[in-house]
């Protein structure tokens, strides 16, 4: 029988994720598991254009900032939960898919739910996926939830 102790699913708090986030909690629910909510942050020098026009202590300030707002939005994602699931949430900063798979190998995740985009076409081949490079990576199963189509958690 599948042993499912530790679930992870990473969330951008986007419509897209929601999908992933429920079927994490009724899988948690089911099988008795731990429950791990996990948001990334980009680097922020991703996010300077002009080096010289920015100092860094700045850039790391706005940072911080980043992380206690990613925190509190993991905080309401749990919030008003019913079936007693509790999380365990942290915020990590970096390359998404590099965090994800480390996080999952560095806490023995057994299952990781994560929500596509859905892209296809150009769109795919410019940005990537995000899911699709942590199927490849994960050190443990990848269940991939899209948006639309046929669901099995009730709503």
């Amino acid at each position: 029988m599948i042993k499912l102790k530790k679930i992870l699913v990473p969330t951008d708090f986007s419509d897209f994720s929601k999908p992933a986030v429920e079927y994490a909690c009724a899988l948690a629910a089911r099988f008795e598991s731990e429950l791990h909510l996990v948001h990334v942050i980009d680097d922020p020098v991703v996010h300077v254009h002009d080096p010289t026009m920015i100092s860094m202590g700045a850039l790391y300030d706005k940072q911080e900032e980043r992380h206690e707002i990613a925190r509190t939005e993991l905080q309401k994602l749990t919030d008003g939960w019913e079936n007693g699931i509790e999380a365990l949430c942290e915020t990590r900063q970096g390359a998404t898919f590099v965090e994800i798979v480390r996080y999952a190998k560095d806490n023995d995740i057994d299952l990781i739910v994560i929500g596509t985009h859905g892209r296809g076409g150009l769109m795919h081949v410019l940005i990537g996926s995000v899911a699709e490079r942590v199927v490849r990576k994960a050190p443990c199963p990848v269940l991939t939830v899209r948006p639309e189509g046929h669901q099995f958690v009730m709503p």
